[in-house]
């Protein structure tokens, strides 16, 4: 009879969800967590510290790679950079929120798959670049924008970068995912397979995921262009009856 699989240590997991669905500090989220698991799994009090504390020092750089980037954009967005990308997109008659993000959505997806990662991303990328050029091409077009409007083109430009990056990034022969499934399958699974052909299969799925994304970028084109277009009439019929 095959042994039977302790899978309390996933209550680990489910402390992390409930203390990120109350908003309780992530540290201590994290660090409960792991004690939930280290516990479940019978691990003595010593080696869960010393797991956790190694974590912490195998990670201690990551604040500053993550932090240092914020204010050389802060200084950008305060000598003009939104505005000159407002600028730029607004000189290109044709451009649209939908087009824009498209062709944003293609080089994403294309840059990802060949390692290229940190080209893109929501701080150096979609908040002071993609998103005020999204919304300079649609004010371009219809002209004042509504709160509404303007959140959501924020919206879709975060999630274009998010759908790029993730669907772009499992064509990478060397991404993490991919040598996980590899090792995995091999090692517990005895399925002998190659990352490369791994890497391969995730092409299909890219290409739907760039298609399906693109309509949905289409339709946003559509649904701005009708809801601005029927507040600029509305506008103009209460001009002209005044």
């Amino acid at each position: 009879m095959e042994n039977a699989v302790n899978l309390w240590p996933l209550a680990g997991i489910a402390a992390i969800i409930i203390g990120f669905l109350l908003r309780f500090n992530p540290v201590l989220v994290v660090i409960v967590s792991g004690l939930i698991t280290g516990l479940a799994a019978h691990m003595p009090v010593s080696d869960i510290l010393d797991k956790l504390g190694s974590g912490f020092l195998n990670t201690r750089n990551l604040a500053l790679i993550l932090l240092l980037p914020l204010p050389v954009i802060g200084l950008l967005e305060r000598y003009g950079l939104k505005e000159r990308a407002q600028a730029w997109i607004a000189q290109i008659k044709s451009a649209t929120a939908g087009r824009l993000l498209i062709v944003y959505l293609f080089v994403r997806e294309i840059t990802a798959a060949m390692g290229l990662t940190s080209l893109g991303g929501h701080p150096q990328m979609v908040r002071p670049l993609l998103a005020p050029m999204a919304e300079g091409a649609t004010e371009n077009r219809y002209g004042e924008l509504t709160p509404e409007v303007r959140h959501r083109l924020r919206a879709m430009s975060a999630a274009t970068d998010n759908v790029g990056l993730f669907f772009g990034e499992d064509i990478f022969v060397a991404f993490g995912a991919i040598m996980f499934m590899h090792n995995f399958m091999q090692e517990s699974a005895g399925i002998q397979t190659e990352p490369l052909h791994i890497a391969v299969w995730g092409i299909p799925t890219a290409i739907c995921a760039f298609l399906i994304h693109a309509a949905r970028l289409r339709r946003l084109d559509k649904k701005i262009a009708a809801e601005l277009s029927a507040l600029n009439a509305d506008a103009l019929k209460a001009k002209g009856g005044r």
